[in-house]
């Protein structure tokens, strides 16, 4: 058959085949090359188990982050325009620049951050609610981390709808649109630089741009504008598609999975374990960590500059690590999943994530408690960098007043 595809070496992460099932993929990849490798789109190695994995982003000696970008450079020459730090620099960079922006991430930042989130997930549910259908990915999950991530950073949260644009052309279309990812990198870029001119101009505040301006590094020097360009840049992209996909596969399962979503409605306490379930058996993201020099791992002859994906997802899925790892349980008690990476490069956003999820789920169930999908409607899923329902058209079967 024309479409079957070797995938020990012939692997590509924006195969529809590979969106639509990556998880037989990877149980297939383990059995029998547990690090593929190919020279499909400037060639890349991925593992798949949890070891591997997290060895592998755990060894910043051999692997670098400067380029985490499942997809090569548009010019691999060309020094960056903007620097995308922590996530994609080494230490020292990471180091000053993850420092600064933690504080805007802790549990006490994102607890004052509920509120409006949970304001702003109710008023969402108000356009929903009442009807007999709707679309939960649209008009729920897309909407929740652009509105809360524009008020971190003060700028525009009418600019929700562009912002999604950037991201889906930065990410999800990047395997196949290089003059879209360009021209959306190019947008992104000159937002910015026009907020952090505004604020030069007109005094800084206590928004998250602001921050960065006041920034120094360790020699007591202001951040350079690529710098903070970049991390502007990284807060908006690396915010909004990863917690909308987390959100969207979660409402996805509970339309598809009524067992799960009565459970959770008969306990509410579950939340918690719920949303760690949901992240390690839909985690959406996969990375990249680019070769410093020429290295032997596990056996495979690894050279310098070759890209190696970060399959988080599918570590997440390692039966070795996982009793029933295809499995969906909603109080599993032991549950070190890697969703939000590991070592160093850790998601700095993990504690707000985890709050967007849990409120959003919280306040879905409690105005839309019975929903599934629609009869004759197709869900579509992306791929590559980041992976999640794009629609969830849902037949709502039982809604709640306010």
């Amino acid at each position: 058959m024309a479409d079957m595809l070797d995938w020990s070496t012939e692997y590509d992460v924006f195969h529809p085949q590979y969106i639509a099932d990556p998880f037989t993929i990877w149980d297939e990849l383990r059995e029998k090359c547990p690090i593929a490798h190919t020279d499909n789109m400037g060639g890349s190695w991925l593992p798949t188990t949890y070891e591997h994995v997290t060895t592998i982003a755990r060894d910043i000696e051999h692997f670098s982050s400067k380029s985490i970008s499942v997809v090569p450079p548009i010019d691999p020459n060309a020094e960056p325009i903007t620097i995308a730090a922590p996530i994609a620099v080494d230490p020292p960079m990471h180091t000053y620049s993850r420092r600064t922006i933690l504080p805007s991430f802790s549990p006490r930042a994102v607890d004052e951050l509920e509120v409006f989130t949970r304001a702003w997930c109710r008023e969402l549910m108000d356009r929903i609610a009442g009807r007999d259908t709707a679309d939960a990915a649209v008009e729920y999950a897309q909407q929740i981390p652009a509105q809360v991530i524009a008020t971190m950073l003060g700028v525009p949260t009418t600019m929700k709808d562009k912002f999604t644009g950037w991201v889906r052309a930065i990410l999800e279309n990047a395997g196949y649109d290089v003059e879209g990812r360009e021209q959306a990198g190019t947008e992104l870029r000159e937002f910015f630089t026009a907020a952090v001119a505004d604020r030069r101009a007109n005094g800084l505040g206590d928004d998250m741009i602001s921050e960065l301006l006041r920034a120094k590094d360790p020699d007591g020097n202001p951040y350079p504008d690529r710098l903070v360009l970049g991390m502007c840049g990284l807060l908006l992209v690396a915010g909004v598609d990863t917690t909308w996909s987390g959100i969207g596969s979660s409402l996805w399962h509970l339309a598809t999975h009524p067992e799960d979503r009565e459970r959770l409605l008969r306990e509410p306490e579950l939340i918690d374990s719920a949303v760690e379930e949901f992240l390690r058996f839909y985690s959406p993201v996969t990375m990249a960590r680019v070769l410093h020099e020429d290295f032997e791992y596990a056996g495979c002859p690894m050279h310098k500059g070759d890209r190696v994906l970060m399959n988080f997802p599918g570590a997440n899925r390692d039966p070795k690590q996982f009793e029933d790892a295809d499995k969906f349980i909603i109080d599993r008690q032991h549950n070190r999943h890697v969703a939000f990476g590991a070592g160093i490069h850790r998601c700095a956003g993990s504690n707000l994530a985890r709050m967007e999820m849990r409120v959003a789920i919280q306040e879905f169930l409690a105005r839309v408690p019975d929903f599934e999908l629609e009869e004759g409607k197709v869900t579509t899923w992306a791929g590559g960098q980041v992976r999640g329902p794009r629609n969830i058209p849902i037949k709502i079967k039982q809604s709640n007043p306010k």
